[in-house]
């Protein structure tokens, strides 16, 4: 039974190691961060840091870091006081090419033609209710855009 304990021991510390890079992440993602270098600050190797992550929070590290930066553009390019280009720096990516099939992947739109449509499903919901309400979608499960043919 002792060894039963040690492991679920080991599960709760590495829960508590997971949580902190969950929590940098959000705190840092406009930050470069590589899951090499979030799996050391957490002495773990950045496989095993891949794997446990996805287990606790179903997706890997570096896809929750490109699911922040896409909330954050999108709450920047709601504002429409910044470019794509400005969001994209702003939001912690390096390329402009990687950050609009990104966004479109996860919004279903790109970002230009999200800009445009700013004022769409969140206009007037409060901040905590829009975060919820237009939360990107992962893994290309964005809805295909069909055209309205009425």
């Amino acid at each position: 039974m002792v060894s039963g304990s040690a492991s679920e021991a080991r599960r709760l510390a590495d829960l508590v190691r997971l949580r902190r890079v969950r929590d940098r992440i959000d705190r840092e993602y406009a930050q470069p961060l590589d899951v090499e270098a979030l799996a050391r600050d957490v002495h773990m190797s950045a496989g095993h840091l891949s794997r446990q992550f996805r287990l606790a929070y179903g997706e890997p590290p570096y896809s929750y870091l490109m699911t922040r930066r896409i909330e954050r553009a999108m709450a920047l390019l709601q504002r429409g006081d910044l470019s794509v280009t400005e969001v994209c720096f702003a939001v912690g990516c390096s390329s402009l090419g990687t950050f609009s099939t990104r966004f479109t992947e996860l919004v279903g739109v790109p970002p230009s033609v999200y800009r445009e449509q700013a004022s769409g499903p969140a206009a007037g919901m409060p901040p905590c209710v829009a975060k919820k309400v237009i939360r990107p979608v992962r893994n290309r499960e964005a809805p295909p855009v069909t055209p309205d043919l009425a």
